[in-house]
């Protein structure tokens, strides 16, 4: 379950007449630029504001808590309720096939398999 509230779309000044600027965010630094001084309709500034409420942050949109595991002793320390598997990305192969079956046995939900 991620935030419930609507978030707009943070994009960086100008660039809805200037194509060579990119959208993602960038704050504004200028002294007089009416991004920053929150003029009407020139568009929105991220703030504390947006933040989603604290029972659900660092949640993954499943609604579980991510937790990075290496091996099978991680795994077993695991509350399938409330968290889901991420298998750390230096897992060989052989390794992730054992963890993933287990995983399965258990009843625990991985998130990248």
């Amino acid at each position: 379950m991620a935030n419930p509230r609507k978030k707009p779309k943070f994009m960086r000044q100008s660039t809805s007449y200037l194509k060579k600027i990119g959208r993602s965010w960038r704050r504004p630094r200028g002294t007089h630029t009416k991004l920053k001084v929150r003029e009407k309709n020139k568009g929105f500034m991220p703030n504390v504001g947006y933040g989603a409420p604290r029972e659900l942050r660092y949640l993954h949109p499943c609604g579980l808590k991510e937790v990075l595991i290496q091996n099978l002793k991680d795994l077993e320390k695991i509350n399938r309720e409330k968290e889901a598997v991420m298998i750390s990305h230096s897992i060989g192969e052989k390794k992730r096939k054992v963890i993933v079956d287990k995983a399965n046995e258990l009843k625990i939900k991985i998130l990248n398999p």
